[in-house]
Order: C-alpha cells, then sequence, then structure tokens
C-alpha cells in the first residue's frame, strides 16, 4: 500500500468533517496536498471516488438515524447534505434498495459504508458502488 498514510489522513479529515460541506478542493487544501494526487490514490487504493466515499458515509449515518430517532425524513436529507428529499430518496434508494420510509419502519439497521480502516486491510468497491475495507 504505496500511499496508505495519505488515504488515512484523507479518511479521518472526512470522518472528522463529514457534517460539513467537503469537497475535494477543502481537503487537499486541509491536508497540503494536490486535489488530483488524492483523487487519483484513493481511487488506485480503494476502487472508489472521494465523493463516492462521503456520499456512502453520509447515507450510512442517514440510515442509523432513520432507525434510531424520530427525526423527519427531511431533516435527515439536509444533515446528509442533499438540497431535498426527493434526492435524498434518490440516493438512498440506490445504496440500499428502498425508500428512507420504508426503511425506517422496518427497523434494523445495516451499515452499507463502514468507516475505512487501513492497516493490512486492502479497501475495495463493494457491489452497491461504496467502499469497504476487505
Amino acid at each position: 500500500m504505496r500511499d496508505g498514510n495519505v488515504i488515512k489522513k484523507v479518511v479521518s479529515y472526512i470522518e472528522e468533517h463529514l457534517e460539513e460541506d467537503l469537497s475535494l478542493d477543502r481537503i487537499a487544501e486541509a491536508l497540503n496536498y494536490s486535489k488530483f494526487y488524492i483523487a487519483r490514490t484513493f481511487a488506485e487504493e480503494t476502487g472508489g471516488t472521494v465523493y463516492k466515499y462521503i456520499q456512502g458515509r453520509r447515507l450510512t449515518l442517514a440510515a442509523e438515524k432513520l432507525v434510531r430517532t424520530e427525526e423527519s425524513i427531511i431533516e435527515i436529507a439536509y444533515e446528509a447534505h442533499y438540497n431535498s428529499q426527493q434526492a435524498f430518496t434518490l440516493a438512498f434508494g440506490r445504496l440500499y434498495q428502498c425508500t428512507p420510509q420504508s426503511y425506517r419502519k422496518r427497523g434494523i439497521f445495516e451499515p452499507r459504508q463502514t468507516r475505512l480502516s487501513q492497516g493490512s486491510s486492502v479497501c475495495i468497491m463493494n457491489r452497491m458502488g461504496g467502499v469497504m475495507a476487505a
């Protein structure tokens, strides 16, 4: 894993700032790397993009809130950085194969995008388009 430390830094930064607006430019500036280097390295090491990782993490946290809180779906959508409930429902459906409402009714939280951990594990894309450690 040639650039594992870069990936660790990127993942740590993302996790610490997941509730904020995140862009590749912001991450690169905060970590003092080129955004092109981060994008290329992240894709090579994980098989996915930084954006997809952020989206997957936010949707996973939203899924947890759907099951464990009484917050409205629109509030959860905004917290996950979606501008509308419709956009959130579409993205959520792609990852979880159901609507947020039906997921909430089912009442079982299943994380689809866990935090990437580096070390001896290699990170790969899962079949749902999210990144996960293997």
